[in-house]
C-alpha cells in the first residue's frame, strides 16, 4: 500500500493537505473467487444508501448516471454486505485548516471482502469534483479502487485529476445529503499517527451499508 507524506502537491490545498487515500491491498494481490454477487442492473441516475455506523447514520446519493462504474461497484458491496462490520479507520486532517480533510472506511485488509479492481473514472470524465460532503473511492495507484472509500470534509481540489500534472487523482462519485455532522463527528474522532497515516483509535464501527430507497 503506498502511503503518501501529509505535504503532497497531489492532494494539496494551498500547496499542502491531507494525505491522499489509499486501497490497504494492491490490486495484483486480489483473490479470484468462484462465487460473487451479481453486478447490479438497470441501477437509477441517483442511487441512495444509507451508511449506518455506531456514531450515527449517514446517507449518499451516488451518482450513477456521470460515475456508472464506481457507483455500480460502491452498490455491489453494499447489496453483498461486504462493508457490515467494516470501519471508518483514518481521519486525514489538513494541518493548516484541522477541520479539513477526508475520513477513510472500508473492507482495508479484508481479502474475504475484496471484489475486482475497477477502472478510475477521474473527475475530467464525470465532471464532478472533490467537494465538501463528496464520496469518492480510495486507490493505491489508478484502476485499483476495490472496497474502500472516503467521505470529504471541506473542498479537496487536490484529489481532483490534474490532467497538466498527469495526474488522474480520484473517482468522485456522490455526496452525503443526510448525516453530515455524523461524518464530522467521525472526523473529530482521536487519532494517531501511524505508519504514515491518522488512524482512527478506536475505528469507528460500520454496522451496516445498504440502499436507501
Amino acid at each position: 500500500m503506498i502511503r503518501a507524506p501529509l505535504c503532497l502537491v497531489l492532494v494539496a490545498l494551498a500547496g499542502c493537505g491531507p494525505s491522499a487515500p489509499s486501497g490497504d491491498r494492491a490490486a495484483s494481490e486480489a483473490p479470484t473467487r468462484a462465487f460473487d454477487p451479481p453486478v447490479p442492473r438497470d441501477l437509477p441516475d441517483t442511487v441512495r444508501v444509507r451508511i449506518e455506523t455506531e456514531a450515527g447514520a449517514i446517507v449518499v446519493a451516488l451518482d450513477h448516471r456521470r460515475a456508472p462504474v464506481t457507483t455500480t461497484n460502491f452498490v455491489r458491496y453494499a447489496d453483498d454486505h461486504r462493508f457490515d462490520g467494516t470501519y471508518f479507520y483514518r481521519a486525514a486532517r489538513n494541518p493548516y485548516a484541522p477541520r479539513q480533510g477526508f475520513i477513510q472506511g472500508g473492507i482495508a485488509h479484508s481479502a474475504r471482502r475484496l471484489l475486482p479492481p475497477i477502472r478510475l473514472e477521474p473527475t475530467t470524465e464525470t465532471g464532478l469534483r472533490h467537494r465538501d460532503g463528496t464520496i469518492s473511492m480510495a486507490h493505491s495507484t489508478p484502476d485499483t479502487a476495490m472496497g474502500d472509500f472516503v467521505l470529504c470534509l471541506g473542498d479537496q481540489p487536490g484529489l481532483d485529476a490534474h490532467p497538466e500534472k498527469k495526474d488522474r487523482g480520484y473517482a468522485a462519485f456522490g455526496r452525503v445529503v443526510e448525516g453530515m455532522e455524523v461524518a464530522r463527528r467521525i472526523f473529530a474522532s482521536p487519532a494517531a499517527h501511524h505508519d504514515g497515516s491518522d488512524r482512527i483509535a478506536p475505528p469507528v464501527r460500520i454496522v451496516r451499508v445498504s440502499r436507501a430507497g
